[in-house]
């Protein structure tokens, strides 16, 4: 069964108009991601996911660990489960709160939530190489939207 539903009605009122992160910024983020790994020498893995944890985007620089495609992407789904930077999880874990790893989180920096007008609209993963590298590289792409959204 398909409904449609036409025109402007006071159907429109029940539902919500919903902020999305659609692919093309999703490129454009890993691009500036992947300028600022480059310009530091690093190779880095780098996930993008929407809101429900889904992958929107993926790149794997050359001369990346396979190994960091996997912990990119759980990276990005920790940040976005919780919308808080994985660092937060790192930093918890150092202080003795190893239930944080009952969560299923990664506790590694290098995800961060994408917040816009604060709702989660999804997470960057960073990995590849140090936490704070990685941190830094998320960082970028984060930054790169906020100075585009000005």
């Amino acid at each position: 069964m398909v409904l449609l539903v036409g025109g402007m009605s006071a159907s429109a009122q029940v539902l919500a108009d919903k902020k999305a992160l659609p692919l093309a910024t999703a490129k454009k983020m890993v691009e500036a991601a992947e300028k600022f790994a480059t310009q530091n020498n690093w190779h880095m893995v780098i996930s993008i996911v929407d809101e429900g944890g889904n992958l929107i985007c993926l790149e794997r620089m050359d001369g990346s660990p396979m190994g960091s495609i996997g912990v990119s992407q759980e990276k990005a789904l920790s940040s976005v489960k919780f919308s808080a930077p994985t660092k937060n999880f790192e930093d918890a874990v150092a202080k003795g709160g190893n239930n944080m790893l009952r969560l299923g989180v990664m506790p590694f920096e290098g995800g961060l939530p994408i917040i816009v007008g604060g709702k989660t609209l999804g997470a960057i993963g960073v990995s590849g190489g140090s936490a704070p590298q990685d941190g830094q590289v998320a960082k970028a792409a984060v930054d790169w939207l906020l100075a585009a959204l000005k």
